[in-house]
C-alpha cells in the first residue's frame, strides 16, 4: 500500500534528521516563553509617537527602534562612534540594559536552520520540513484507516503498546507538526528568494527643505496613530542629512514621515507574501505567542518519540520472519503457502505448517502473498492471512485482491486462515475478502475459511488437527510463540470449588513481587497490569503458554486468576496441583480492548462459569461506586459459584449495584445468563439507550453468541444492535 510504504520509508531515511531538527527545535521554543515572561509590555494606548519621545529622551544618538517578535523592546545608537544596543521598558523609556543575543541560542538557530553547514544544511533542513509534512499526511490517513474512518478518528487506540503509543502520540500531535513543517517550508522558500516577500520597490522620497527644523515625535501623525504593539521598526533621520525621513515600519506596511512637516511621504501596504510569511513564522517558532510556543516545543520533542517507536516497530516486523529451512522453488512443489503479515508474526504459524507438511513427505514452497501463483504440480495452497488494524491488508499484500483476481484458476485447493483480534470490528475481515474473492473465481477449498484470534496456538492446534484429517495423513503443527521474558510468582492462597460436571476449579492468588529500580529501569519486572488483562502462565515442559484473565489490578497488590481443570489439560492441571508458597513463571500480557476504564456511566457486566473473574476484578477496583449490573450464570451455587461470598460483600458496599445469577443445573436455577438477560429486557432498554451503558462480556464463545443474541432481540425494537455497541467502543468480549 502506498501510503504505508510512503510513511514508512520517509520516516526511516530522513527521521534522524527530523530528530536533530526536533529536539533543537524544542530548546529554541523556550525563548518566546522566557521572554513573555521577561519582558516589560506596553499599554495598549502606547503610541510610538510617545515611545520615540521617551527614547530620544534617555538615548542619545539614538537612530532605530526595534519591537522583536519575542516583545522586547530595543534601540540602536552610536555613542561616541561606538555603536550599542539596549533594551529599554517602552512604557517608562528606562534603559534596562545591553541587549546582546544569547551565543547559545545563535548556535542552536544555526543547527536548527542549517545544520552547521550553510547552504547545503539549509536545503537539507527544508528536504527534512517536506519529509515531516508528507509523514504528517501519510500519517494521518493511516490513522484514520487503522481506526476505521475519520469519525472513529477519537476512539480507543489498539494494539501493541508499541503500536498505541506511536498512534496515539500520533492522533494527538500530528496535526501540529504539520502546520509546523508547512510553516518551515514557507520561510524554506522566503529565505532562498523562491517567494518574493515586498510587492514594490521603495520609493523616493526626502524630506522637503525647511526654515523651521525638525518636528517632535509627538507631531508627527503617522507616529501619534500607530500603537507601539504594532511596530516593527521605527528609523530615525540622520541628523547629518537634512533631506532624511522619518521610516516606520508595522504589520500593515512601512511609511516615510517628512521631519519638517510631519507629512506622510509615502505609505507601502505589506504585501499579501509578507502576512502569510510573519505567520509562518509565529506558527513556526512561536515568538510572539508563548503558549504556542509551548504547543511547539512538546511536539518537536515528540519527533524522536515517532521515530524510536517507528524504528522499533519496523525492526520487530523484519525480526519476526523466519528463514525456512527447505523452502523449495515454487515449481517443485504440490503445497504452497503464502503469507500476509503487517508485522511478521504470522510467520511463525506459516513456519509451522511449512514444516509439518514437509515432515509428511510433501515439497513445499512458502512466500509472501502478493507473489500469488501457482504451478504444474501445484495441488494445494495455503494463505494465512493477517487483518492489520480495523479490516486493513498487510501494506505488502495490498494488491493481493487484483492478483489473485488475474490469477488463473487450477484444480488446486486453496485453503484461507485469517489471524486478527476479536476486539476490532473488522475481526480477520481481509481474510474474509480473501476467502470470497477465490471462491467468486472458483477455487476449490480443503477446509471453510477459520479465524485465529491474538496468534492463539491452541486455535491454531485444533486447525492441524481438522486439517490432517481432511488431507487423510498425521499432521503435527508445533508451533513455538516466541515467550516473553517470565516473571517467578509465589502462590499465597487458593479457593476451590469442586465444579458440576466433575471440572474442579480453584481461584489462584499470588503475591506481586517486589523489584528494584535497575529491574524496573532495566524491564525484568512484572509490568502494571488491569482487571481484564491476561496472565500468561507457562508450564514446566509446556512450550506454549496458557492465558488466563485476571481478576485483580495493580491496584489490589496482588495477581489472582480463576482457573477451571480440564481433563488432560497441562497447564490447569499444573495449576491446580500447586500449593501456597510454590511458584510459576508468568508474564503480562495487555488486553486493552477489554479492559475497563474508569466511568461514570452504568456498566453492564456479563459472566459465566470461570469468565466473571475478570468481572469480578472490574467490580473490586469500583471504588468510585460507578453503577455495576452483574448477570452471571453457572451451573450449581453449591459447587462452582466463584467469587460469591465476595460479590455479597461488594453489593454492601455498593461496589455492585445489582446482580442477577441463573444456575443451569439448579432446580428453579433461572436457566442460563441470557435467560437473566431476558428477564430484565426492560431495564437493560432502559441502561444502554438511555443510561449510555457499557458492556463486557467474558466466558465461552458459546455463552457469548447467546449473549449477543438475546440482546439483538432485546434491543431490535429501539434501533439498535450489538454490531452498533461495538462500533461505538461500548461492547467488548473476552472469550475462550
Amino acid at each position: 500500500m502506498v501510503w504505508r510504504q510512503l510513511h514508512r520509508w520517509i520516516g526511516l531515511v530522513a527521521g534522524a534528521v527530523a530528530v536533530v531538527l526536533g529536539i533543537t527545535g524544542a530548546v529554541l521554543a523556550l525563548e518566546p516563553v522566557q521572554s513573555a515572561w521577561q519582558s516589560p509590555a506596553a499599554a495598549r494606548s502606547l503610541s510610538v509617537a510617545q515611545l520615540a519621545d521617551r527614547v530620544a529622551a534617555v538615548v542619545p544618538g539614538a537612530e532605530e527602534i526595534r519591537r522583536l517578535p519575542s516583545g522586547d523592546t530595543v534601540v540602536y545608537a552610536f555613542d561616541h562612534g561606538e555603536p550599542r544596543a539596549s533594551r529599554i521598558d517602552p512604557q517608562s523609556g528606562q534603559v534596562l540594559g545591553a541587549w546582546e543575543p544569547s551565543a547559545t541560542l545563535r548556535w542552536l538557530r544555526n543547527l536548527h536552520r542549517k545544520l552547521l553547514l550553510g547552504d547545503i544544511g539549509r536545503l537539507v533542513a527544508a528536504g527534512a520540513a517536506l519529509a515531516m509534512a508528507l509523514l504528517c499526511i501519510t500519517g494521518l490517513v493511516l490513522l484514520q484507516r487503522r481506526q476505521g474512518g475519520w469519525r472513529k478518528l477519537g476512539n480507543r487506540v489498539r494494539g501493541s503498546p508499541m503500536q498505541r503509543l506511536h498512534c496515539a502520540a500520533g492522533r494527538a500531535l500530528l496535526a501540529v507538526l504539520l502546520v509546523s513543517s508547512l510553516a518551515a517550508l514557507n520561510l524554506s522558500a522566503a529565505s532562498f528568494g523562491l517567494v518574493q516577500l515586498d510587492g514594490d520597490t521603495e520609493p523616493e522620497v526626502a524630506s522637503r527643505s525647511a526654515s523651521t527644523g525638525d518636528l517632535a515625535p509627538a507631531e508627527l501623525a503617522l507616529l501619534q496613530q500607530t500603537a507601539v504593539r504594532d511596530l516593527r521598526k521605527l528609523n530615525f533621520p540622520s541628523a547629518d542629512d537634512p533631506g532624511d525621513t522619518w521610516h516606520i515600519s508595522t504589520a500593515q506596511g512601512q511609511g516615510w514621515i517628512d521631519r519638517h512637516d510631519g507629512q506622510t511621504l509615502a505609505w507601502q501596504p505589506a504585501s499579501t507574501a509578507q502576512r502569510i510569511n510573519d505567520w509562518a513564522l509565529l506558527l513556526h517558532t512561536g515568538e510572539g505567542a508563548w503558549p504556542w510556543a509551548l504547543v511547539l516545543g512538546a511536539s518537536g520533542l515528540s519527533i524522536a518519540l515517532f521515530w524510536g517507536t517507528g524504528l522499533m516497530l519496523w525492526w520487530q516486523a523484519r525480526r519476526l520472519q523466519p528463514r525456512l529451512a527447505g523452502n523449495r522453488p515454487l515449481p517443485e512443489a504440490d503445497t504452497l503457502i503464502f503469507v500476509a503479515s503487517e508485522n511478521g508474526s504470522t510467520w511463525g504459524f506459516a513456519q509451522a505448517l511449512h514444516a509439518a507438511l514437509t515432515q509428511a513427505g510433501h515439497p513445499v514452497h512458502a512466500s509472501t502473498l502478493e507473489h500469488f501463483a501457482t504451478g504444474a504440480r501445484t495441488r494445494q495452497v495455503f494463505v494465512l492471512a493477517a487483518t492489520y488494524g480495523d479490516g486493513q491488508a498487510p501494506a505488502h499484500a495490498a494488491r493481493a485482491l487484483q492478483r489473485i483476481a488475474q490469477a488463473p484458476v487450477t484444480s488446486a485447493t486453496v485453503t484461507v486462515l485469517g489471524f486478527g483480534d476479536r476486539q476490532f470490528q473488522g475481526f480477520c475481515a481481509f481474510a474474509g475478502a480473501l476467502e470470497s474473492a477465490l471462491r467468486a473465481r472458483g477455487w476449490p477449498s480443503l477446509l471453510p475459511l477459520a479465524r485465529i484470534h491474538q496468534q492463539s496456538a491452541q486455535e491454531f492446534a485444533l486447525w492441524g488437527e481438522r486439517l490432517g484429517k481432511a488431507l487423510g495423513e498425521p499432521l503435527a503443527l508445533q508451533y513455538r510463540p516466541s515467550i516473553p521474558r517470565t516473571t517467578a510468582l509465589t502462590l499465597v492462597s487458593r479457593q476451590d470449588y469442586p465444579g458440576a460436571v466433575g471440572e474442579p476449579a480453584a481461584i489462584l492468588r499470588f503475591a506481586w513481587p517486589k523489584a528494584s529500580w535497575a529491574q524496573r529501569l532495566g524491564g525484568r519486572a512484572l509490568g502494571a497490569f488491569a482487571a481484564g488483562d491476561l496472565l500468561g502462565v507457562l508450564p514446566p515442559d509446556g512450550a506454549v503458554p496458557r492465558l488466563y484473565s485476571l481478576a485483580s489490578s495493580a491496584h489490589d497488590g496482588f495477581i489472582e486468576i480463576c482457573v477451571r481443570r480440564h481433563a488432560g489439560g497441562l497447564c490447569s492441571g499444573y495449576l491446580h496441583a500447586l500449593q501456597p508458597g510454590e511458584r510459576i513463571a508468568a508474564f503480562i500480557r495487555p488486553n486493552p480492548g477489554f479492559t475497563l476504564q474508569a466511568t461514570r456511566r452504568p456498566v453492564m457486566l456479563i459472566g459465566a462459569g470461570t469468565g466473571v473473574a475478570p468481572l469480578a476484578g472490574f467490580i473490586r477496583g469500583n471504588t468510585q461506586r460507578a453503577p455495576m449490573h452483574l448477570y452471571y450464570g453457572t451451573r450449581d451455587p453449591a459447587l462452582d459459584y466463584y467469587f460469591g461470598a465476595e460479590l455479597q460483600t461488594w453489593l454492601q458496599e455498593q461496589r455492585l449495584a445489582s446482580l442477577h445469577t441463573a444456575f443451569s443445573r439448579a432446580e428453579s436455577g433461572g436457566g442460563h445468563v441470557q435467560d437473566a438477560l431476558q428477564r430484565d429486557a426492560t431495564r437493560l432498554q432502559s441502561l444502554i439507550h438511555q443510561g449510555g451503558a457499557i458492556v463486557r462480556v467474558c466466558g465461552s464463545q458459546a455463552m457469548a453468541r447467546a449473549v449477543a443474541q438475546t440482546l439483538d432481540a432485546i434491543l431490535a425494537g429501539m434501533g439498535l444492535s450489538v454490531q452498533q455497541l461495538k462500533a461505538q467502543g461500548r461492547y467488548a468480549e473476552d472469550t475462550f
